[in-house]
């Protein structure tokens, strides 16, 4: 169970890592136009919430990390609960404001990270 919970740890940095940069430095690319569905006049509107975003997203990413390398494991895992459920309540406010889809990528892997954490 560790090594399933460390994998989905991994994952939940690697996607928030993945929003920091679409976020922060992609938003009015022809990449972040497609991702996000923004036309160019509304990216660009939005360029500096979105670079906001992004870095809160790093924080996430940051957090989840700090866990997973802290000495103290009771400690580690602390943390990790911690992010973790930060992750959960965005993506579940996300999904309820924005789109059902943000649940899905960012409130669900968070959720299982949450339950194998629990289980290891």
């Amino acid at each position: 169970m560790t090594i399933i919970s460390n994998i989905l740890l991994g994952l939940v940095a690697l996607l928030h890592f993945l929003f920091f940069i679409l976020e922060t430095f992609l938003w009015t690319t022809p990449v972040g136009l497609k991702v996000f569905g923004h036309s160019q006049e509304s990216a660009l509107s939005s360029k500096v919430l979105a670079a906001n975003q992004g870095l809160y997203n790093f924080f996430l990413m940051a957090g989840i990390i700090w866990g997973a390398i802290h000495p103290i494991v009771i400690f580690g895992n602390q943390i990790k609960y911690f992010f973790l459920l930060c992750i959960v309540v965005a993506g579940v406010y996300g999904g309820i404001t924005v789109g059902k889809k943000i649940f899905f990528i960012q409130a669900a892997p968070a959720l299982l990270g949450i339950l194998f954490l629990i289980l290891s």
